[in-house]
């Protein structure tokens, strides 16, 4: 449920009053904020450290970025994102002594998702708008990402940035063996047991032509229907010419399905002592520092991300 009027304003003025704020990059991501607002129970705590989104990007700042580093807030899901976006530099100009916020520096990351959401006051009149215009052939479009103060995932959600191939490594070298359905965590069957679900996902069919219109470029792939489509990708996945071919593959399924749930379905290995989310959070900011090392090339959502933000330093 999305935040009332009140808990909003409340939020935004958390924010504004906060000093660790003042003279920084403020980034505003999807995520629990019940924290923010009054007695929360010990389950409320748990499910808030659950969605550690700003976790995550915090751990995504670039290893050369030294000073003056971004603040991240959860803001809830994507609506109260930009619903905060839009509200802060609002109450800012209402209130300029008790607010810490340079305008100039708010930016917002949200997930692309499957539906559409609309967005107001804003150069671009949805989410899609701005996918479009931010991502070409699974790339940034580099001419056009300074105009960007909403940013979207180029995958479909954050959760899809945990899976992608060049991450292999991590999994295979984690002192904390990750399993997937019994055994090591090999992310290629992830992506078999994705396309197999195809047929069955109901929000992939609900919202199938956006989904086909975001992967057009890619040759191939049988985007008459959802079957044809599923059997298209197995047989472009399973005799891919070579790893450029077989990772566009993987950027297009990760595009359109939603990879959350098998994210949370990957465990530790029996000698971890603490609970299966305290283990996947753990991996995710190893993940995190992962993209902290990489070079801003367009091909890398994530690090051009921050290339662009350190322009506003």
């Amino acid at each position: 449920m999305s935040l009332s009027p009140e808990q909003l304003k409340k939020h935004c003025e958390a924010i504004l009053q906060s000093r660790r704020i003042k003279n920084k990059i403020v980034v505003l991501c999807e995520g629990d904020i019940r924290k923010t607002q009054g007695r929360e129970s010990p389950h409320a705590y748990k499910a808030m450290e659950q969605m550690p989104d700003a976790n995550f990007y915090k751990a995504c700042v670039p290893t050369w970025w030294r000073q003056k580093l971004p603040e991240f807030f959860n803001c809830g899901d994507r609506k109260d994102v930009l619903d905060t976006y839009s509200t802060l530099p609002i109450l800012h100009e209402k209130d300029t002594t008790n607010s810490y916020l340079d305008p100039e520096r708010l930016f917002a990351m949200i997930d692309l998702d499957l539906q559409l959401q609309t967005i107001d006051n804003y150069i671009f009149t949805d989410t899609e708008a701005i996918f479009r215009n931010l991502y070409e052939k699974s790339q940034v479009k580099e001419q056009n990402a300074a105009k960007h103060r909403i940013w979207i995932t180029g995958l479909i959600h954050k959760e899809a940035y945990f899976l992608t191939p060049e991450l292999q490594p991590i999994f295979d070298n984690c002192c904390n063996e990750p399993i997937y359905k019994s055994n090591s965590a090999v992310l290629a069957n992830i992506y078999r047991d994705m396309a197999d679900a195809i047929c069955s996902d109901l929000d992939l069919q609900n919202n199938l032509q956006r989904a086909f219109d975001r992967i057009s470029y890619c040759s191939g792939l049988d985007c008459t229907e959802i079957t044809a489509f599923q059997a298209s990708w197995k047989e472009r996945f399973q005799n891919a010419v070579d790893e450029t071919h077989r990772n566009q593959s993987i950027a297009v399924l990760l595009t359109i399905k939603k990879a959350k749930d098998y994210w949370h379905q990957i465990k530790p290995s029996g000698d971890f002592s603490r609970e299966d989310w305290v283990f996947r959070e753990q991996l995710s900011l190893e993940i995190g520092r992962f993209y902290s090392e990489q070079s801003s090339d367009v091909k890398s959502h994530i690090p051009f991300f921050f290339k662009t933000l350190y322009e506003f330093v």
